[in-house]
């Protein structure tokens, strides 16, 4: 929960809008440190001209970049997915550009007014004066990177990179920890187990392990996972599966409360979701409104760059040894980056051939994990393509690839 809010953009604005506050009136207490007669040395009136000069100007360059942001938030909405709004929206580069023209604005405004209050005497100014000049430095660096940063913020590369990017974190972070470092499950539910559910709807983000496995050792019982994150729940669907004596009421509901579950899904601790964010970019490409293959052909590499960094470990470790947990098919993650393409790709002599290209790509990268998924959607892909409207020349490219 802390750190989906740290990502949000009012977080750092109001963090750097409260130092810009402190600095205007920590001033004061810094004037003695003022040698005398730096303020006629300095002009300690010219800060009055220079606040306002630089208030007005703030308003209007934090406006303006407001809704470049939003523009591009819309863009990548209608070109990408709305799936994918979110990582732009949690972009660093700009939360802390926008944080810095709203924070000068803010300093700027706070100063002027402490001015006309009287609130600064001669050294309070030139510390004022000094603290401006700072501010402007800084403003002026920010607006610099924030040119340089704009003529690819919001585009499709820029947009697939930041999918690319959440997806292999996520899946980094679930492959050293297949099992949420809990004990390997097969999915099977011992006889006796009583499962809890959670009455909500949605999809699980989270998962407290720690606290799961506090709940069951002080209860003495052993617990299976009957969703992992990712997953949609339903207020009858169980979350999980208790063995062991009947637990209270309020164990079930503490059990319950270890499950993040929210309207949306959560790239942290969800790879599949990286996948189907992927497929849906290439799916809107492949729409006969948009007929863009290669969009699609370039969604298909990055999922193949994703999916080859999955590696098989050997003895996982239990850090949770009263939690059962089932891993990630790798099937599923599979259907989840290709079956869409496969579906709307079929009239795609190009987007097939690459699509073949890739499952070849993912099968020799991981042998033993995608073996099996890899073979079943090639065949389906074979069925697909034979009864598709496609030219000789077509079924020969694809024949090729296919050998």
């Amino acid at each position: 929960m802390l750190r989906s809010v740290l990502r949000r953009l009012w977080v750092r604005v109001a963090a750097f809008a409260l130092l810009a506050i402190l600095a205007a009136i920590a001033a004061p207490a810094l004037s003695r440190f003022v040698p005398d007669g730096w303020a006629d040395a300095l002009g300690g009136n010219a800060v009055d001209q220079v606040l306002g000069i630089l208030s007005t100007s703030m308003l209007a360059v934090t406006t303006f970049s407001l809704s470049i942001a939003v523009n591009a938030y819309i863009a990548a909405s209608s070109t990408a997915t709305p799936r994918a709004i979110a990582l732009l929206q949690e972009d660093h580069t700009t939360q802390t550009t926008l944080a810095t023209f709203l924070g000068a604005f803010v300093y700027s405004i706070v100063a002027i007014i402490g001015l006309n209050a009287s609130y600064y005497d001669d050294g309070g100014r030139v510390v004022l004066f000094g603290a401006t000049i700072l501010v402007i430095v800084v403003v002026v660096l920010a607006l610099l990177r924030w040119i340089a940063y704009l003529p690819d913020f919001g585009r499709m590369e820029n947009t697939l990179d930041r999918v690319e990017d959440a997806a292999r974190h996520a899946l980094a972070t679930r492959l050293k920890a297949p099992y949420l470092q809990g004990v390997p499950s097969d999915g099977v539910i011992p006889d006796g187990a009583q499962p809890i559910t959670g009455g909500r709807t949605g999809y699980i983000q989270h998962i407290d392990m720690r606290e799961l496995q506090d709940l069951a050792e002080k209860a003495d019982l052993r617990l299976w996972l009957g969703a992992v994150p990712g997953d949609f729940v339903h207020p009858k669907q169980p979350l999980v599966f208790v063995l062991g004596d009947a637990p209270s009421a309020q164990l079930c509901e503490a059990l319950c409360e270890a499950f993040t579950i929210d309207r949306t899904r959560d790239f942290d601790q969800d790879p599949r979701f990286g996948m189907v964010v992927f497929a849906e970019i290439a799916s809107r490409a492949l729409s006969p409104g948009v007929n863009d293959p290669g969009t699609a052909i370039a969604v298909i590499g990055r999922q193949v760059a994703v999916l080859s960094e999955w590696q098989v470990r050997e003895g996982p470790d239990v850090a949770f040894d009263r939690v059962h947990v089932q891993s990630i098919d790798p099937s599923d993650m599979l259907d989840d980056a290709f079956r869409v393409i496969l579906r709307d790709g079929t009239g795609a002599c190009e987007v097939l051939v690459r699509l073949i290209l890739a499952l070849k790509a993912v099968k020799a990268n991981g042998p033993d994990v995608f073996d099996d998924a890899a073979n079943a959607m090639l065949n389906d892909l074979d069925d697909a393509v034979s009864q598709a409207q496609l030219s000789d020349w077509d079924r020969e490219q694809i024949a090729s690839a296919r050998s």
